[in-house]
Formats: C-alpha cells, structure tokens, sequence
C-alpha cells in the first residue's frame, strides 16, 4: 500500500451505550479494503440519514456520518495505480455506513474515514482557493450526487435518456418534478436535470426560490399553496411524466402522484412512503432510492423496507455518472449546496446532530462544520 505513517487511534464520533452520539479520542483508525482508500477528514456535512440511522437502527458503538470532503492519505495495493486517486489528492465523497460491520469500523466524523476509490469526486483547485466554494460545500456532494445518479438514470427509478453528455433531443423540453428543490439533494438534481435537455420544476418556501431559480429550476411553486398541484398541471401542460420527490411525506407523496399526467409516469421518493398511497395510481411506476446501494455492498439494517443485496448494475452506473460530475465540476457547471457552518470542530457536529435529534430543521442551507484546519 501507498502510505505514511498514520496514528492506530483516532477521534471520532460513536454512538454510545444510551444511544446519543459521543466524542471519543482513542477510535480504531479503519483498516483498509479492496478498492478502498484512506481520507484524512477536513469537512463534514450533515444529512438528516445521519440523526434517523441513530434512532431508528441503534447500534452501540457505531460510527457516525456520511458526506466529508478531504485528503487521501493511504490506498489500498488494487488502487495503487491509479494515478488521479493517490495520497495528496483532495477528494469529496459519502462513506457506506448501512451495515453493521461497516458501522462499527468507519464513518465520515472521524478522522480518518474509509472509502470506495471509484465514487470519490476530486476536488477541483478553484473549489480550494480563497474565494472558492471550499472544503465545507465539498463536502455536501457525496451523497447528494450518489442519490441524484441513481434517481435520475437507474432502470428501475426515473430511467431518464438524456445525460449531460448527451442531453434529452426532444424539440420542446421534458418536464421533470422536483419536489423540495431547496434541499441538498433538489439543488443538485435541479441542475443535473437542466445539463442533461430536461425542464426542472420544483417546489420550494418562497423565501427559496431565488436559490433553485439560480440553480436552474424553469418554474418554482409553493409547496403550502393549496393549489399548487393544478399550477404545476398548467405549467406541464398535463404531460408530466417524473417526479423527485426530495421530501418523502405523505404530503409530498400525494401532492407528486396527483400532478403526474393522467397516463401515468415515474415516482421517486427517498424515504418509504405508506404502500397505501403509492398504490392509488397504478399507472405510476415509484420507487425508493437509497444512495447507499451505488456503494456496491450490501445494506444490512433488520428491516425489510431498507435491506438490499450487493447490486452491482447500480454500483457500475454509479462510477460512469461520477466521471460524468467530475468533468461538471472541472468544468465549473455544478454549484455545491449552500451551508450553514457548525462552529468548534468536532463539538459543532455534535451540536448540529442534537438539533437534528431534536427536530430542527435548516431550509436551504446544509450544515457543515470544519474540523481540521
């Protein structure tokens, strides 16, 4: 392995004997695998996925997080050769904690985090001047465009035929719903939809719909108005055929089913949805994307709605879209999600974990927190 001399103990943030997440300072530094390398943690952001896997799937001495933005620092001997992922590159990226023996050993609120090579983004050197979008928007990508990849272009989600190599020819642009476009998530699809021929739509608050019009989104409503499905039906046309749905209530869930055309479509959700409302339109394809499955491992919870085997078809799109994002980014046409920065390292992210726990909630903006300098 390609290497220097790394500490055996790190800090890192666990889940405790009592459930709620601990810093601890004497964590195992994870020891590597096949097609794996070693990131030295600079950045992390929080997902909601980061507070619901704590209280949903406890599992005492997990390691928590999942999107970080850093440097390589070891690789493992089938990595070796490659040449743009090698100790000293700066790389953003999500870790695969969604089994338990990966659980246990890593995850992105540490110092030291392991990962898959082929699904790192690069870190392109404008992103690292001052001025730039920095370590801390880096850091929101990962699983942000893990999720997008297999929502926009997996068979069995929307299946959309236009890339951003090779755009959607249709003469008039296709609508595509984007429901929650002010989320991390929304405001990278927004843009990944726009690149690839589509016409984004989206729903938001109104105090964001300057950040998705600046994203790219066509058409913006207000997710609260009451008749915010009949407004998307006129501006569609009555012809839409996908929805995103970045939210994944009840709410949005409905709201997504009843604005698709009437012969039917893709629905995409992000969370479960109750099976009742996905089965009063049998014309509509859903589907529920966990980004977790592009990791090529198996997701290993106790619970049948989130367990899934090894799927290598998603892993094997999931690596040819990163190499389509990472021109994007090099090209400068993929803007990172805005942050709300955590103060105080490492104390700042457990912070930002306790507001999440208790039920708060950051609109348009991602928290983020610095925890090496």
């Amino acid at each position: 392995m390609e290497s220097r001399q790394l500490p055996s103990r790190q800090i890192a943030i666990q889940q405790g004997n009592d459930g709620h997440p601990l810093l601890v300072t004497d964590a195992a530094v994870p020891a590597l695998l096949p097609g794996y390398v070693l990131v030295k943690t600079f950045a992390v952001s929080l997902n909601p996925s980061d507070h619901k896997i704590l209280t949903n799937f406890p599992l005492s001495g997990a390691f928590i997080g999942t999107d970080f933005s850093g440097i390589v620092v070891e690789t493992a001997d089938d990595v070796k050769g490659d040449t743009l992922i090698k100790p000293g590159t700066w790389v953003s990226g999500a870790a695969f904690c969604f089994a338990p023996e990966h659980r246990l050993s890593c995850a992105a609120f540490s110092q030291y985090v392991r990962v898959r090579a082929s699904l790192l983004l690069r870190i392109p050197p404008p992103m690292l001047s001052p001025g730039g979008v920095g370590l801390l928007e880096a850091a929101t990508l990962g699983t942000a465009i893990a999720t997008c990849i297999l929502a926009l272009w997996s068979p069995d989600a929307l299946n959309l035929p236009g890339t951003p190599d090779k755009p959607d020819p249709s003469t008039e642009a296709v609508p595509v719903l984007v429901y929650g476009g002010s989320t991390a998530t929304g405001t990278i699809a927004i843009q990944l939809l726009g690149l690839s021929g589509y016409e984004p739509i989206t729903t938001c608050s109104p105090h964001n719909f300057d950040l998705v019009s600046r994203r790219g989104a066509s058409a913006v409503f207000d997710y609260s108005d009451p008749d915010v499905t009949e407004h998307i039906k006129a501006r569609t046309g009555g012809r839409l055929k996908y929805a995103l749905d970045c939210i994944s209530n009840t709410a949005s869930a409905r709201l997504c089913y009843a604005a698709i055309q009437r012969p039917g479509g893709r629905y995409v959700s992000l969370e479960r949805v109750p099976e009742e409302l996905l089965a009063v339109r049998r014309v509509v394809r859903p589907t529920f994307v966990l980004a977790a499955e592009a990791f090529q491992e198996e997701i290993k919870l106790g619970h049948d709605g989130y367990d899934r085997p090894i799927n290598k078809a998603k892993y094997e799109l999931a690596v040819q879209y990163t190499e389509i994002i990472q021109r994007l980014l090099d090209q400068g046409k993929l803007t990172a999600h805005p942050v709300e920065i955590l103060e105080g390292g490492w104390q700042g992210v457990l912070k930002g974990l306790e507001f999440l726990a208790g039920g708060g909630k950051l609109s348009g903006k991602k928290l983020a927190a610095m925890v090496d300098a």
